[in-house]
């Protein structure tokens, strides 16, 4: 199946209402959407009253269309908010995004959602298949937004609703979404006595609640339509019920509000914004004194995707990482957007760049072919880390210069209690926790300040070079450490020499001219070169625990945890790719919510997998 979507052909009635072509089907009903939204929805589902109380409350949505629903449920909860600390989430699911301007279009009706819907808007996904999360902190609002067949996004998301709309064109003209694969579903993602609200009265979708164990009752419905259904879960299905987690992928105990992270890098700081976003209490603790010290700090940084030909879960995490951060990102100090022109750098990467745009992960608006077999890479960023990571931690406690003496059974540092530890210490991890395996990698960039003002631009091919200002940027090597403390050496800047080279940037005279400072940091990386973000295991109970699976015995059984201790790691040379990516998991794994993430994606990066793994290979 291809990895974009293809925006749905929308017709115009002349009442302003949108038709999908594809379905002959309305979005909304005419003139009366919101009204609409409001009885069959917020009202077929309690709502504002089921969130009294609440500090976390989740709604989720079977088909996005316009986001009207979501509008009309984020209306509702400015006026009717639990408490300032409170937090909304909203969990949808598109096959086929709007254009932002049919949304804009079709919302265009409602004068009083105009502020709202602008704010929407303004983060309105492009077409790429995968998980885009939004949040809005002030509003204590989050949208979490799974594009693609909903027979496939619903069964891999990891949430619980406690509120359905159960929206979409109509089941008559929209079978899939509606068949009877989906009402098991609702239940398996559903609290007990979650409340469900849809405008439809089909037979089918009655017995398929019922079958579910929903209580399904007929009610008065809006305008032109006699009847609409609620629905509350009476009866939970076995698949709701909990499963064994032995990647340790699940949601902690709620509680949790005072949080310490150790590290002020791009992982650290990164983990600090979501979770501050999600209304947590961060304390940042350093041994350096100021942010960035380690290999975050370059001068310059470069986001850009790292794509793959094949779908694979690895390609599809590493699309959505790098969505996350261009959006986190966007509007920062220190950020500046730019096109990347990246070249093949031999024959193998010539034909994976073929086959790549056979089938893109990204839409035109980011990617497009160049001649002589390269990619331009449209909208990616330049970065200042010593501007962009302190913007990142606005908020937060910052303990720099103070190393951090932890104490894991107790949660504390320094003497301190916290009601989870997050370590974001790359390769001092490793100190704490062996078994981790961590690898380290040198990497040394050599950059000039004194340049002749130039605009933003960027050249990559196996390596890269960065133009910004005055500043000039090239690298980066990516050697084996073999210990001790990191320092630069000629033979790294030799190769960075050679790799400026061959390159050859319209600027690369500027760098023959002037003296290069050169500087060296530490990548932690890990064996499959995926990052380690989660909850941190129990390394001898889990042996203990999960022993016979190198004997065949399923690993079936939670995973034992070192509790309130989590982790942000590996990152090696991707670390503001993966930053904002790996703060939003660990912002719904500590305070609640739906993940940002397919199921299969979450297994990917817990660090419970380097232990499973061993075992299966008899290596524990």
């Amino acid at each position: 199946m291809p990895r974009l979507l293809n925006p749905p052909e929308i017709d115009w009635r002349e009442d302003g209402t949108p038709v999908a072509r594809a379905h002959d089907d309305v979005y909304f009903t005419a003139g009366d959407g919101l009204a609409e939204s409001r009885a069959v929805f917020l009202a077929g589902c309690g709502l504002p009253q089921a969130w009294r109380g609440r500090d976390v409350f989740t709604v989720a949505e079977t088909g996005f269309g316009t986001g009207l629903n979501f509008l009309a449920l984020w209306q509702l909860w400015e006026t009717h908010r639990p408490s300032p600390t409170a937090r909304l989430h909203f969990v949808s699911f598109e096959a086929f995004p709007l254009q932002p301007e049919d949304a804009v279009r079709a919302l265009d009706s409602w004068a009083e959602l105009e502020e709202l819907a602008a704010l929407m808007i303004a983060r309105w996904p492009g077409p790429a298949k995968g998980v885009r999360r939004m949040v809005w902190p002030d509003a204590g609002v989050s949208l979490t937004l799974h594009q693609g067949d909903i027979r496939d996004t619903l069964p891999a998301a990891q949430f619980h609703a406690d509120a359905w709309f159960l929206d979409g064109f109509s089941p008559a003209k929209n079978e899939d979404m509606w068949g009877t694969w989906i009402y098991p579903q609702l239940a398996a993602h559903s609290v007990p006595g979650a409340r469900l609200g849809t405008f439809t009265v089909a037979g089918a979708v009655r017995r398929g609640l019922a079958g579910a164990g929903f209580d399904v009752t007929r009610q008065p419905g809006h305008g032109r339509k006699r009847e609409r259904l609620e629905a509350a879960l009476a009866t939970p299905s076995p698949s709701s019920a909990p499963t064994p987690d032995p990647h340790a992928t699940a949601c902690a105990p709620p509680g949790i509000r005072r949080i310490a992270i150790i590290g002020a890098g791009i992982a650290g700081a990164s983990a600090a914004r979501a979770l501050m976003d999600a209304g947590a209490e961060i304390t940042v603790f350093d041994s350096a004194g100021h942010p960035a010290s380690g290999a975050s700090g370059n001068p310059l940084a470069l986001l850009m995707p790292r794509l793959d030909a094949a779908d694979t879960v690895q390609a599809r995490l590493l699309v959505d990482a790098y969505i996350a951060a261009r959006d986190t990102y966007r509007g920062l100090p220190g950020v500046t957007e730019t096109d990347v022109r990246q070249m093949p750098k031999d024959q193998a990467e010539t034909d994976r760049f073929t086959n790549l745009l056979t089938d893109p992960p990204l839409p035109l608006e980011d990617l497009e072919a160049l001649r002589g077999g390269g990619l331009l890479h449209k909208r990616a960023l330049i970065l200042r880390p010593a501007l962009l990571i302190p913007a990142l931690l606005a908020g937060a406690t910052l303990r720099m210069g103070e190393a951090a003496d932890i104490d894991i059974p107790q949660r504390m540092v320094n003497g301190e209690r916290f009601d989870a530890i997050i370590l974001a210490t790359a390769m001092a991890a490793g100190d704490l926790l062996p078994w981790l395996g961590l690898e380290a990698r040198l990497g040394q960039i050599e950059w000039i300040t004194d340049a002749p003002v130039a605009g933003p631009d960027a050249v990559a091919s196996g390596t890269y070079a960065l133009a910004a200002g005055t500043d000039r940027l090239w690298g980066a090597t990516f050697e084996r450490f073999d210990g001790g403390l990191p320092a630069t050496s000629d033979a790294a800047r030799a190769e960075n020499a050679e790799g400026l080279e061959n390159l050859s940037p319209w600027w690369i005279r500027e760098a023959r001219e002037h003296a290069a400072t050169s500087r060296a940091g530490l990548r932690a990386t890990t064996a499959d070169r995926l990052p380690l973000i989660g909850a941190v295991p129990d390394h001898a109970a889990a042996l203990e625990v999960f022993g016979g699976v190198r004997k065949g015995r399923p690993a079936d059984m939670d995973a034992p945890q070192l509790p309130g201790i989590y982790m942000v790691n590996g990152f090696g040379a991707r670390g503001f790719t993966w930053g904002p990516w790996a703060g939003g998991i660990l912002a719904a794994q500590l305070m609640g919510g739906p993940a940002p993430a397919e199921a299969a994606a979450l297994v990917a990066v817990s660090p419970m997998r380097l232990i499973l793994r061993a075992l299966k290979r008899g290596e524990a």
